[in-house]
């Protein structure tokens, strides 16, 4: 039985129920593309579907639209992947347990993936109904946005005839968003040699932080697990005789690291002392996040006495210090737009391997320039601590067109229907518009969304009631864009 319903707007969220049966996450979307490529084959609609999943499905105007400019409504088909620590969900081929709460969608353990399957829900219940009155519709599914946006990058935009964008990825209503920062991701590697040491291993789990978002989230201060691990590795290293076996935390650049892992080998004498230190670090932390960070804790294993492969003192020094030392969080807010973030950078991923350890960053800023800068600065404190890095998946920012005619289009229709001011806003997020505006000459674009909170974290949860307040918005835009 579904567990929405009785709830509206019911086509919605029945296709965003379906859509949340098909595993879907960055990189695993093929499932999910062939489904819309069989809802266009039931529906007699126009498709076509590339290579890399990417999935566009057109739809002639109603009546009386049959000769008005295609619109382009555009989500993308993957989603952010995460769960609690002790979940066994498989992300590969289970399907996500929905729950209502207190008029909130969310899923069980798990992030639910409202970025951006209600999108796709919202397009499929408008392609699909016989009632709606709309221009022709260009729809448009890309793949892996949360990674590499690689879909948008990868789609043909000459199958495209719109020149008006309607993407469906922001998370908050009332705010029409005409603009986003670009970014780019920074992969960092710090290898090592091996000595053989003898002392107590013992592992420091850091964990219960909030995480979230690394571009919407990022301003508000929350903490980096991989970022604590060195603070504490560093401090302790000045007392007691310790070695870094491994460091590892973080799954996703696009998530704040909310979980990490570090194992450290301890004088066998000094244990008890140590276990105390780590318990003083704990209080400070707590102390310094106030009520901020209130799941913060240290999960202290003590794996017994042992000879042990520790990574070489010079070579964890620099390590350590690298993370201790490189920036994470909001770097500048935005001078143009008050309480706005400009330029952040992410620690999301930290990997202990064999030989080396691996980071992987993401660096985002609304102003070119200062991206690059920051690429730099990162850079070049690898290069200080003898590490290497490469450069990957960068995508421009969408910047703000003060000539658009879809902005207060949609403006009017949102003042006459909630009879307030929409707020306009750029995020400090990477939406596909930038990549959309490229490579379409003329290309208007506003985003927009219902009310999402906590996304790419396990807390991600659907505002139903914003989504059938959205829904009517969208229809009320389509039939205004005659």
């Amino acid at each position: 039985m579904s567990v929405l319903k009785g709830f509206e707007p019911a086509n919605v969220l029945s296709y965003f129920e379906e859509l949340c049966k098909i595993p879907h996450g960055s990189g695993n979307t093929k499932a999910i593309s062939d489904y819309c490529v069989q809802f266009a084959k039931d529906h007699n609609l126009r498709y076509v579907q590339d290579e890399y999943n990417d999935v566009i499905i057109y739809k002639d105007g109603t009546e009386g639209f049959e000769n008005s400019a295609p619109v382009i409504i555009q989500g993308h088909l993957d989603m952010v992947c995460e769960k609690t620590l002790d979940s066994t969900h498989d992300f590969m081929k289970d399907p996500l347990d929905l729950k209502v709460e207190n008029g909130y969608l969310y899923a069980q353990d798990t992030s639910l993936g409202g970025d951006d399957g209600i999108a796709i829900a919202y397009a499929l219940a408008v392609l699909a109904s016989d009632t709606i009155a709309h221009p022709p519709i260009e729809a448009v599914f890309t793949v892996d946005e949360e990674t590499s946006m690689l879909g948008a990058e990868k789609l043909d935009m000459t199958l495209l005839k719109g020149r008006r964008l309607l993407n469906i990825d922001s998370e908050e209503e009332g705010v029409l968003t005409c603009g986003c920062a670009g970014g780019l991701r920074q992969h960092v590697t710090f290898d090592f040699q091996k000595v053989e040491k003898e002392g107590t291993e013992i592992e420091l789990w850091i964990k219960g932080l909030l995480g979230g978002h690394s571009g919407s989230d990022i301003h508000k201060q929350r903490g980096n697990a991989v970022k604590l691990s060195s603070r504490m590795y560093i401090h302790l290293s000045k007392t007691f005789a310790m070695d870094l076996i491994s460091i590892d935390g973080g799954e996703k650049d696009n998530v704040i690291t909310y979980s990490a892992k570090m194992r450290v080998l301890v004088d066998s004498a000094q244990v008890e002392e140590f276990i105390t230190a780590v318990r003083k670090e704990e209080a400070i932390w707590k102390k310094e996040f106030s009520n901020d960070e209130t799941g913060l804790n240290i999960e202290i294993t003590n794996a017994g006495q042992k000879n042990i492969a520790v990574i070489a003192p010079a070579d964890s020094s620099s390590i350590m210090k690298f993370i201790y030392a490189v920036p994470q969080g909001l770097i500048c807010s935005d001078r143009n737009l008050p309480g706005q973030s400009e330029t952040s950078l992410n620690l999301g991923v930290t990997v202990t391997r064999e030989d080396s350890v691996f980071m992987q960053f993401l660096l985002r800023s609304s102003i070119e320039t200062k991206k690059q800068s920051l690429c730099e600065r990162v850079g070049a404190l690898v290069e200080l601590a003898g590490g290497r890095y490469i450069i990957d998946s960068e995508y421009p920012a969408w910047g703000y067109d003060p000539n658009s005619k879809l902005r207060p289009l949609m403006r009017d229709v949102y003042v006459k229907m909630f009879k307030e001011e929409p707020r306009m806003e750029a995020v400090h997020t990477g939406l596909e518009c930038g990549i959309f505006g490229g490579h379409c000459e003329g290309l208007d674009s506003v985003s927009f969304g219902p009310n999402i909170l906590d996304i790419h974290s396990i807390n991600e949860k659907l505002d139903l009631a914003s989504v059938e307040r959205i829904w009517r918005f969208l229809l009320e835009v389509l039939k205004a864009c005659k």
